[in-house]
């Protein structure tokens, strides 16, 4: 972007890997492990399991396969997951950009289940928002608009009056179903149509209205 646009809300809902934090180092080893594993492209893989929980990657990369053996094999990618924090950094400008976020709504809404999800935000140095949407609380993964919808829910904010933090394609369209305006963070999420993109977090800037809404300075 060369302009800066500016956008009003009442609430954000934030996703994590990609937006918040770059754990992209993790993904990469266990999923291609996971490709080799099975006689796949990995390649081709990780352009289908950003944004995504596990087993809905699996099921659109071996689509014959039993949905109990993708949850079964899901359950043991999370807990590799877990355990390997090496590379897991913040994305530039997350730790502010939270700091900012005090007094105003906002929600983590990821496709990481709760553990997971606590590791890395620790892992990157980051505090983790008290309304938090994981992938214990939906029954639907991203691209579906469940999470982004409770997060709002939770937050007792339409879901029109949201804006959504996203970088993935399933999470910009999980954050287009829901009805919410989506900030693209990072060069993946361009690609897939969000109302704005910033390189990073450090071309956000949060500012509390005296009537209850947040402005966002983007770009």
């Amino acid at each position: 972007m060369t302009a800066t646009a500016v956008l009003t809300a009442r609430a954000l809902l934030l996703d994590m890997d990609g937006t918040l934090v770059n754990s992209d180092a993790v993904v990469e080893r266990c999923w291609r492990r996971w490709a080799e594993r099975h006689g796949l492209d990995a390649d081709e893989i990780m352009k289908v399991v950003h944004g995504r929980q596990g087993h809905a990657s699996m099921a659109l990369l071996l689509p014959d396969r039993p949905m109990e053996q993708n949850h079964a094999d899901n359950a043991r990618m999370l807990a590799e997951e877990t355990a390997d924090m090496d590379g897991v950094v913040a994305i530039p400008g997350a730790a502010e950009f939270l700091a900012s976020l005090r007094g105003v709504p906002h929600a983590l809404v990821t496709s990481a289940d709760v553990a997971l999800s606590t590791a890395r935000m620790a892992a990157a140095g980051l505090e983790l928002p008290d309304v938090r949407v994981t992938a214990e609380s939906v029954g639907a993964s991203k691209p579906d608009p469940e999470g982004f919808l409770k997060g709002a829910a939770e937050l007792g904010v339409a879901p029109a009056d949201c804006i959504v933090f996203e970088d993935s394609g399933a999470g910009i369209a999980a954050g287009r179903a829901a009805g919410m305006r989506v900030v693209g963070v990072g060069s993946r999420a361009d690609f897939y149509g969000p109302d704005v993109v910033v390189r990073d977090l450090t071309q956000v800037r949060v500012e509390a209205v005296e009537d209850g809404t947040v402005r966002l300075y983007v770009g």
